[in-house]
């Protein structure tokens, strides 16, 4: 069997972590920031100001996680936060700090309520300081993000016709997040396994009952991987140190050679854009 890349946390493991964390930390007041090895790009504040200053209830959009901080008595007037993002092989932990950073923890925030920190072996993640998410590096990295899963606006009307014309393959469409965020490598595996339609289909194909049930499909998957904790391929954990387990609950990704859970044939692995894809041949349709 050929190796599987691991992948990096999608929107999924994201949202746990927001999850995992939006109860615990809000309200808290920073005692001190400490930044380790630069990350993918400088902070782009002197951290050492914003002691005193209290947290607020961290959001998300696609894959970034936005944590919102705001100034306290002559600093009331201020605020602003960070826009984190946790790259190939990140995660958050939230901990009462008994335990000294590690050699790959690479930013520290030292809290009334606890400790977080961005443990991060291969430094692609970031963690940048913006006067809002309208502003700055933030405004520049969000800008180009389509919409989210669960938007009213995503359609199968929406989808059918931004798809109209492309001869790239449907699960290369989906990835390109040009039409919608989050759904990525092995969720997209996923989805279109369930929906019954095959990979390499040319994107301009697909029909809008398709589209329809591929964004069900799409939909139950990212909700279905949310509710397991996300996929622990490589180092993801969620802010308690739990690994998700999504990644046991698949039907093809990672099954290459296995028996399909629906017809029997043997799953199947091709690579398309660079990225490893598993499918039921007889299963899914072109």
């Amino acid at each position: 069997m050929r190796p599987i890349i691991p992948l990096m946390p999608e929107l999924p493991e994201v949202e746990v972590t927001r999850q995992s964390l939006v109860d615990r930390i809000g309200g808290a007041v920073i005692e001190s920031i400490h930044v380790g090895k630069p990350l993918r790009w400088p902070v782009g504040i002197d951290v050492d100001t914003l002691t005193g200053w209290s947290v607020g209830e961290i959001s998300r959009r696609g894959k970034y996680l936005w944590l919102p901080v705001a100034g306290n008595g002559a600093k009331a007037r201020r605020s602003g936060g960070f826009l984190i993002h946790l790259g190939m092989s990140g995660s958050l932990g939230f901990s009462n700090g008994s335990q000294p950073a590690g050699i790959h923890d690479h930013f520290e925030m030292v809290t009334s309520r606890g400790v977080l920190r961005l443990t991060d072996p291969r430094r692609f993640g970031a963690v940048i300081w913006g006067d809002s998410l309208t502003e700055g590096m933030p405004a520049k990295l969000l800008a180009g993000l389509r919409l989210e899963p669960t938007d009213p606006d995503l359609t199968a009307a929406y989808l059918h016709a931004r798809l109209k014309g492309r001869r790239v393959s449907i699960k290369q469409a989906l990835l390109a997040g040009d039409i919608v965020v989050g759904a990525g490598n092995i969720y997209a595996c996923e989805a279109l396994f369930r929906a019954g339609i095959d990979p390499r289909l040319p994107a301009g194909r697909l029909s809008r009952p398709r589209c329809q049930k591929l964004l069900d499909e799409v939909r139950a998957v990212l909700g279905q991987a949310v509710a397991m904790g996300g996929s622990s391929l490589r180092d993801f954990k969620d802010t308690h140190g739990s690994q998700g387990h999504f990644q046991l609950a698949t039907q093809v990704y990672g099954r290459e050679g296995q028996p399909c859970r629906i017809c029997q044939k043997s799953v199947r692995r091709l690579t398309q854009g660079q990225r490893s894809t598993f499918y039921c041949a007889n299963c899914q349709k072109k």
